[in-house]
């Protein structure tokens, strides 16, 4: 494998995720916080309310990251728990919380990424204002982004406005699986547009008032899995391109050009809102790289007739698509049930190269979940081991082709509440026992641990 010299390697989590302390030191609810307490919509009725507990066990946590030789850990910030209400009074136990996390990693040196918003809204925001279909949240967003830049950025010189828009807008307003649960054909699109204006908002704040002086860098996280063609047709290429427009250049194409990809504007038509002239020239430019969740593959066909269920969770609303999407019963599956295809990493990371002129690009996401099991006090994860293996070597192939990838991100650093899988999907390199909370280093984390230190 080959990688640049400065190459950023690192680990991810989320607050909600892994903090616990759902109600302490004054912290506000969160619309996941609601959500976990309808039941159903969590398998085994699980919340985050403790979580990892990673409130009280950021030492412990920085010290595992160290001995890993972690040079970097993206992590976000729970909007409700330094801002109760989303806006208006600022919770300064929750300031504390996130600069002790912050002077615990640089002391170890290990550079914090910050994401501002990983999908836990602030309960009062989801009731007073019905959440991101409401346009004036762009500027509730960007006041809560200026708190933590004029908290935070003397230390925080990497910034991520939005982790995945898509989740957000496609599982929170579209399918309902996710916070707040609503279901609609139209709310997606609104929810996602609102979610732009706000980046760009922030960004452009950043940019005039902050950046100079703290010298950092923002951008946005989106999320997109490779799409391969069915068949050699051009009718299941274009389908193939279709789908990846639909996920990652819903987002990404405002940002790059000032618009939506064409394919969705002929689409949608009304249910696609429009950028002002000034919004458009807010957001060309608005991101200093190019932030990529990836996690599998699917095939792509062009559909008169859509199979229902065939892009639930990995691609959008079918019937605005006309795709339908499938698997090689060859590949191997996770725990997820996402299949394990190196090359398709390869490959999105060449489409988005070529389509965007070639911009910096970190993977702030990317791993896997399986059953494991702590035997004789060992995790031998060997699946995930070869997982990463594959995948890494993907992204060395892709830097060799021309790709400017430049840090890579572990999904995740431990187990954790998994959304609407609860503790049952294990993504972590790090085994949770979620009833002592203690952590045990997997073979997974000891194998890149060595693979970190070798290549940096």
């Amino acid at each position: 494998m080959k990688f640049p010299k400065n190459f950023v390697w690192g680990s991810a989590t989320s607050s909600y995720q892994v903090e616990g302390a759902w109600n302490t030191d004054g912290r506000g609810p969160s619309i996941w916080d609601a959500f976990c307490q309808i039941p159903g919509k969590v398998h085994n009725n699980e919340t985050g309310n403790i979580a990892c507990d990673h409130y009280h066990k950021i030492k412990e946590d920085v010290a595992l990251m160290k001995d890993m030789g972690l040079k970097a850990y993206r992590f976000s910030i729970s909007w409700s728990r330094i801002m109760p209400q989303g806006r208006g009074e600022v919770n300064e136990k929750g300031i504390q919380f996130y600069s002790d996390l912050i002077d615990e990693l640089l002391a170890n040196d290990i550079q914090p990424w910050v994401t501002l918003y990983h999908w836990d809204l602030p309960l009062a925001l989801q009731l007073e204002m019905d959440g991101w279909l409401n346009k004036n949240i762009s500027d509730v967003f960007t006041d809560y982004a200026e708190l933590c830049f004029e908290r935070f950025g003397d230390r925080v010189k990497n910034w991520i406005t939005f982790n995945e828009a898509w989740v957000v807008a496609i599982l929170g307003y579209g399918q309902g699986v996710f916070a707040p649960g609503r279901i609609s054909n139209s709310e997606p699109y609104l929810a996602g547009h609102h979610i732009l204006i706000s980046h760009a908002k922030s960004v452009k704040l950043y940019r005039e008032k902050y950046q100079s002086i703290q010298n950092g860098k923002i951008g946005i996280t989106n999320n997109c899995d490779w799409r391969e063609p069915l068949t050699h047709k051009p009718e299941d290429k274009e389908a193939a391109k279709r789908a990846l427009e639909f996920f990652v250049s819903w987002f990404a194409d405002p940002i790059y050009f000032g618009h939506y990809p064409k394919s969705m504007v002929d689409r949608l038509g009304d249910r696609l809102p429009k950028f002002t002239e000034e919004e458009k020239q807010m957001l060309i430019g608005s991101t200093d790289f190019f932030g990529l969740n990836h996690y599998t593959t699917m095939i792509a066909a062009n559909a008169d007739e859509v199979v229902q269920g065939s892009v639930y969770g990995n691609g959008g609303l079918s019937e605005d698509q006309d795709v339908n999407l499938s698997m090689d019963p060859s590949w191997e599956l996770t725990e997820m049930k996402w299949a394990v295809v190196p090359w398709g990493c390869r490959k999105l990371l060449e489409w988005i190269s070529e389509r965007y002129d070639y911009p910096d690009i970190v993977i702030t996401e990317n791993g896997c979940a399986y059953d494991d099991k702590l035997v004789n006090g060992e995790v031998n994860d060997q699946k995930r081991v070869e997982f990463f293996e594959g995948y890494l070597n993907a992204c060395s192939e892709a830097i060799e082709n021309g790709v400017n990838l430049t840090g890579y991100f572990i999904w995740s650093f431990m187990d954790n509440f998994e959304w609407a899988s609860g503790y049952d999907k294990r993504f972590g390199i790090h085994y949770v026992d979620f009833e002592t909370l203690e952590r045990t280093p997997k073979a997974s984390a000891k194998y890149l641990g060595k693979l970190i230190k070798s290549l940096s």
